[in-house]
């Protein structure tokens, strides 16, 4: 993660009405406010646009404003650098990263990627700016089958970083490749016992299910896909009662967008919030205000990495 980091010192205090504040900065640094499915919802109610990875992606492309505010994890905020070289682009907080992008580090990956010279590499947006200038397509949860599905039959393929969901491409795009043992920290955490007997006390309920999680919870999953997917799939659905098998924070806007149902999230391995992605949470209102009003801290990162994960990204949206 390449970053410029913040002041310590003689930080303003917090004002009383935090939510009016940053309506106020947003106006004064022509700022626009991105925020994930994940974020606590709070932090979702000040955004001005709220979506997966991919739609963020696709918003941070097409924004004007002058300063792009990303409550997310620190791959996000990069993703939007790449795209936007010469806008303001912040992170609340220094230490939300991620478990999967963290998996997989890129001078091993350049190692790993040297023994397949003949394969391309498609990666999930869940990455570091340096694994995504390693390789030749981008993809996200929502548009990774069908980007497989363009590659011809021939060419092969390493999928990096995460194995769940490369396992899952790989059964609906019927297409073998090489994968990168990498996974997400919260994914992993479902229990598949918990989430049976779970369905024992809800007989009509339905499972709904991301696919980074492993292979024995998408088996029980009454559909499977992206952030965004899921929250159309339970706008579709006659069902009223959902088990969500993802990071819980999309609860908020399956909520919002449909009152009258019910929605459990699908219950991890120990008695813990395990289901609870750390880095996520680890953005506030107040440390958003502060990344506001001290402009830091800022991403940055080297023109020639910047421009090598440039390319990739360029083509994931060509072909989705």
């Amino acid at each position: 993660m390449f970053v410029t980091a913040r002041p310590t010192a003689n930080l303003d205090r917090i004002p009383v009405d935090v939510v009016a504040a940053i309506q106020e900065l947003k106006q004064s640094l022509n700022a626009v406010i991105l925020a994930h499915y994940y974020q606590d919802s709070e932090i979702q109610d000040v955004a001005d646009f709220i979506g997966d990875s991919l739609e963020l992606s696709r918003r941070a492309a097409s924004t004007d404003a002058d300063v792009i505010v990303f409550a997310g994890v620190h791959f996000m905020a990069e993703t939007a650098k790449i795209l936007n070289p010469n806008k303001l682009v912040l992170l609340p907080d220094l230490a939300a990263g991620c478990s999967l992008a963290d998996s997989c580090p890129p001078d091993k990956f350049a190692v790993f990627k040297a023994q397949y010279p003949d394969h391309i590499v498609i990666s999930y947006i869940n990455c570091t700016a340096e694994i995504k200038a390693l390789s030749d397509i981008i993809c996200t949860s929502s548009n990774a089958v069908k980007i497989v599905k363009q590659i011809p039959p021939e060419q092969g393929i390493i999928f990096a970083p995460d194995r769940n969901l490369g396992r899952y491409v790989m059964q609906q795009a019927e297409r073998e490749m090489v994968l990168w043992q990498g996974s997400c920290m919260v994914h992993e955490t479902f229990s598949e016992k918990k989430l049976v007997q779970l369905k024992v006390n809800y007989p009509n309920v339905e499972i709904i299910a991301h696919p980074e999680c492993e292979e024995a919870v998408l088996q029980h999953a009454d559909f499977i896909g992206s952030t965004s997917a899921l929250l159309k799939y339970i706008a579709q659905s006659q069902g009223n009662q959902f088990i969500i098998a993802t990071e819980p924070g999309i609860i908020h806007q399956m909520q919002k967008a449909q009152p009258q149902k019910e929605f459990i999230p699908a219950p991890p391995m120990n008695n813990c919030a395990c289901n609870e992605c750390p880095h996520m949470r680890l953005n506030t209102l107040e440390k958003l205000y502060l990344a506001m009003k001290t402009r830091s801290p800022e991403i940055t990162m080297p023109e020639d990495i910047r421009l090598a994960a440039l390319r990739p990204m360029q083509r994931m949206l060509e072909m989705s």
